[in-house]
């Protein structure tokens, strides 16, 4: 039996799940979170997800995973206080790359999808900045997330 299609807007879709709760200085003057810090949610919840997986702290491993390229889709404003849950999964897994499938959901008994993001880590030599393959503990905890 195959498994159901992966679908960004439903929460049950992402294999891991990072929580975050919004901030009172996240509003902006419209009285909804500002869309840059939608991106500052979706970094923590990927930095923080990969240090709690690979139990490894990130910033000292010799490669670091920089951010080339990222996008977001806007479906539902959020707003202080509200308590969120980032959806994580990976488009793809390759050998100096990460490409991240990410959904923002508004928690209560139905999660509403707020946001969807691509999200791109190149991995790169901590000292030369020069591109490098992706570090056997960061690949080993992302090979799970992969979703067709």
């Amino acid at each position: 039996m195959s498994s159901p299609a992966f679908d960004p807007h439903v929460l049950s879709s992402y294999h891991a799940l990072w929580s975050v709760d919004t901030r009172w200085e996240d509003n902006d003057h419209y009285g909804h979170v500002n869309n840059v810090k939608y991106y500052s949610y979706f970094d923590t919840a990927v930095n923080g997800w990969l240090m709690e997986s690979t139990g490894v702290d990130v910033r000292d491993l010799s490669a670091i995973g920089v951010v080339a390229e990222s996008g977001c889709k806007y479906l539902a404003s959020i707003s202080f206080p509200d308590t969120l849950t980032i959806g994580i999964a990976v488009e793809r897994l390759g050998e100096r790359s990460i490409t991240y499938r990410l959904g923002l959901f508004v928690d209560g008994d139905e999660p509403t999808c707020a946001a969807t993001c691509r999200f791109v880590h190149v991995y790169v030599d901590g000292q030369s900045r020069r591109p490098v393959g992706v570090p056997s503990e960061i690949a080993a905890a992302a090979a799970p997330l992969v979703v067709g």
